[in-house]
């Protein structure tokens, strides 16, 4: 059976620069069975109501400016699986929480900078799922209950986000080893109380964990984690580490 997987995917400059992250995504891709179908919660879908991309042939989105023209020209033609997402659609209203499908939705870089890294081939369907941002950490557990049998169906379930994600505070010129105390504090919380299983203390985390505004001014990139960890069970720590000095790459793994 497929884990569900968070990955912290960091800048769009990933999929030409992809660092230590670009072969550790490379290496869980090759050592998991292949999908025959790829789920994706990405921070760059906020919405207010769950919605999952419909169309057979999904675009590639570059959502976000001022990049060298480079990665404009990078594309990622995976198919996508509309039966697929209405059975999702599906599964998501018979668990109580009412989907609907978005027929035009392209790949924005939430979903193809990582899935570049791991299926560089583009030829696993992929389906995304929207994010209900103001609906908070608690839903997007629910969310992932609900998915979690489409896992021992061949279908990986993934959340895109970054474990910090403060854009105002990066440093452009910081080397791997520089790294923000106040993001380390926050990273190193996180993971003692994922291994922990501590779901109390994850869903109140913005009140309990140190840092958390100054690492999340808003949370949509921090929210894919509670998917990944609602559709799997015993957590995992895939790889770790930092970028441009407070920006979390780590990636993690539900059993």
């Amino acid at each position: 059976m497929l884990p569900s997987l968070y990955i912290s995917h960091g800048s769009p400059m990933l999929a030409l620069e992809p660092g230590e992250s670009g072969p550790a995504l490379k290496a869980l891709a090759d050592a998991l069975p292949r999908p025959k179908a790829i789920l994706v919660v990405s921070a760059h879908w906020e919405s207010n109501q769950l919605l999952l991309s419909g169309a057979a042939h999904p675009e590639t989105w570059h959502d976000f400016y001022g990049f060298p023209p480079p990665l404009y020209a990078v594309q990622y033609p995976a198919p996508g699986a509309p039966e697929l997402a209405e059975e999702i659609a599906g599964l998501l209203t018979e668990a109580g929480l009412p989907a609907g499908i978005d027929a035009e939705r392209p790949f924005d870089h939430g979903t193809w900078v990582p899935l570049s890294l791991m299926y560089p081939d583009a030829a696993i369907p992929v389906v995304q799922l929207s994010l209900p941002s103001r609906l908070g950490p608690a839903f997007q557990t629910r969310v992932g209950h609900a998915l979690a049998d489409l896992r021992q169906r061949g279908i990986l379930l993934i959340g895109s986000g970054s474990i910090t994600h403060n854009l105002g505070e990066l440093d452009w010129h910081a080397g791997p080893e520089a790294i923000k105390p106040w993001a380390k504090e926050f990273r190193d919380w996180m993971v003692a109380h994922l291994a922990a299983d501590d779901e109390a203390a994850l869903h109140d985390y913005r009140r309990l964990a140190p840092h958390a505004a100054r690492n999340h001014p808003r949370d949509e990139h921090l929210l894919p984690l509670y998917f990944a960890r609602g559709a799997g069970d015993r957590f995992g720590l895939v790889h770790s580490g930092f970028t441009l000095g407070a920006l979390g790459m780590d990636i993690y793994r539900f059993d």
